[in-house]
């Protein structure tokens, strides 16, 4: 459906014999319908029930039938502390609880240097950026920023790469992307520093940079009198420990994102994902989200991108797995790397004692503990709402729908039958995205491809839980670098695709701009 008359594509883009080749193979051989779990097909009667209740509403005189349970039979009680997103699924049987603290366990764990006594948890680094999972998703919640003049970078760090020029040498998701397409911005690396920057190292092992950030202020006049002020952050890799980056280099921050309902965004069918793009505005209404196309490479072929700021990793378990690689340097038998990001052009890194010594798996964490740090991170549940049937929430609701903000932040899925997954298994949830990539404006873009997703591109972030930011991790910073300080903010920052849904929520009397926020606080 996606590489009709692949080599007129080649011969258009002046792909080598070797790109048409694997352009002319693709159909063949994957399916980015694939999903990552095990599932069920659903049954024409299902499809038509599901196509029914996820209909968007247009009655806001009260809330929806269940729309108190943001993640189905998933959701929990929410409460008033800061472990309000660190509870299992609701429906998580007894057995399956014990699993989910095990892995929890295993995310809160403090990784240590090689070689050790304790063969069970050595392996850190010998570069990284935390010691732990939950040293940047403090609580399961949002990272943020350090305050000005603060040199301790808190759950965030800067991803790098350099641009590669040309079409030549394609990698196999690289001309499956161009042939796509009909092109493909292509990045590669830092050869030195190689895909993030590490503001820590092991003893002997200096660190990579560290991080800096400067804002300047802007200010934005609202309706009715008011103001709102924005901070524009320019961020510095400063003091840098091997050398000057490549020529080039891009840049960009990422910040740790809350953990609340991954399972249930990697169980929504990858059709259902797939029938929400619409890149050439079809419709008119000048939204164009089109899904991230990544390589799997536990799957071994491309698949949909769900997670992540530009939606990178396909399944909760890469994603899992690949943040142990890149931001604490442990191995696992899907990202085999002891050496964790360093490149070989840090000899002394490279050559550094690792933690796999004594793993029946050769690597620093076993199969079975990436098994059990995936269930934890799939069941992680989601808070019911609060105060769904409150005026002036249902208020802020019809505003946020009539606007335009459901064109991206889709209100509600039904998930796939999972064949394993009981908890997550056909559940209706309400997560208010559609996990597409928007051009979200000059204002948020970093420059920086990733995947299918160019500079200005970002998935459009889950809302469930963003009410309770605040109670969990002590601070509200949103966005991809934590730079909005609340949820007015946050919504300010849109541009591009929402441009005109922003200039909508400036202009808008103060009394429903403030209906509107209290909405999203409910969520």
């Amino acid at each position: 459906m996606f590489l009709s008359g692949p080599l007129k594509i080649a011969a258009a883009l002046g792909l080598g014999l070797s790109a048409f080749a694997l352009a002319a193979q693709t159909p063949a051989g994957w399916d980015i319908t694939r999903a990552p779990l095990q599932t069920i097909p659903r049954t024409a009667e299902e499809a038509a029930r599901i196509a029914t209740v996820t209909a968007p509403t247009t009655d806001f005189s009260s809330a929806e039938p269940f729309e108190v349970n943001s993640g189905g039979g998933t959701t929990v009680r929410a409460r008033n502390t800061t472990d309000a997103f660190s509870l299992p699924s609701a429906n998580t049987s007894f057995a399956r609880e014990l699993d989910f603290k095990l892995g929890n366990g295993l995310f809160t764990k403090l990784w240590v240097s090689s070689p050790s006594s304790t063969l069970a948890s050595d392996g850190l680094g010998p570069l990284f950026n935390a010691r732990s999972c939950q040293s940047c998703h403090v609580k399961d919640g949002r990272g943020h920023p350090p305050e000005p003049g603060d040199d301790n970078a808190v759950s965030i760090f800067l991803r790098i790469s350099v641009p590669v020029d040309g079409m030549a040498d394609l990698t196999a998701i690289e001309a499956y992307l161009a042939a796509l397409d009909g092109a493909v911005q292509r990045s590669a690396p830092d050869p030195t520093y190689g895909g993030q920057l590490q503001d820590f190292g092991v003893l002997g092992h200096a660190a990579e940079y560290s991080f800096d950030v400067a804002y300047d202020e802007i200010e934005v006049p609202l309706s009715d009198g008011e103001v709102a002020y924005l901070r524009a952050p320019t961020y510095t890799a400063a003091n840098l420990g091997y050398g000057p980056l490549a020529p080039g280099a891009m840049l960009s921050p990422r910040i740790a994102q809350q953990m609340i309902g991954l399972g249930l965004l990697e169980a929504i069918a990858p059709a259902d994902i797939l029938a929400l793009e619409d890149p050439d505005d079809a419709d008119g209404d000048g939204i164009s989200g089109r899904a991230q196309i990544v390589w799997s490479d536990e799957f071994g072929q491309p698949m949909l991108g769900r997670f992540g700021h530009k939606a990178g990793q396909p399944s909760v378990n890469a994603q899992s797995a690949s943040a142990f690689a890149g931001d604490i340097g442990i191995s696992s038998p899907l990202f085999n790397t002891p050496s964790g990001d360093c490149t070989q052009a840090q000899a002394a890194c490279m050559a550094a004692p690792d933690g796999s010594t004594g793993s029946d798996d050769a690597t620093e964490i076993s199969a079975e503990g990436m098994s059990l740090v995936t269930f934890y991170a799939r069941n992680l549940a989601v808070p019911a709402r609060r105060d769904v049937d409150t005026p002036e929430v249902l208020r802020g609701k019809d505003i946020f729908y009539t606007t335009g903000c459901t064109a991206c932040h889709t209100p509600k899925f039904v998930t796939d039958r999972l064949v394993d997954q009981p908890e997550q298994s056909f559940q209706l949830i309400w997560p208010y995205t559609d996990l597409l990539l928007h051009d979200m404006g000059e204002g948020l873009a970093d420059n920086r491809p990733e995947g299918r997703a160019n500079g200005r591109e970002w998935r459009t972030a889950p809302l469930w839980g963003i009410g309770m930011t605040e109670t969990v991790s002590g601070q509200s910073n949103f966005l991809h670098d934590g730079r909005a300080r609340n949820l007015l903010e946050a919504v300010l920052w849109h541009g591009g695709e929402a441009e005109a849904q922003r200039d909508a929520v400036i202009a808008m009397p103060a009394p429903d701009r403030a209906a509107l926020i209290r909405f999203l606080e409910s969520l």
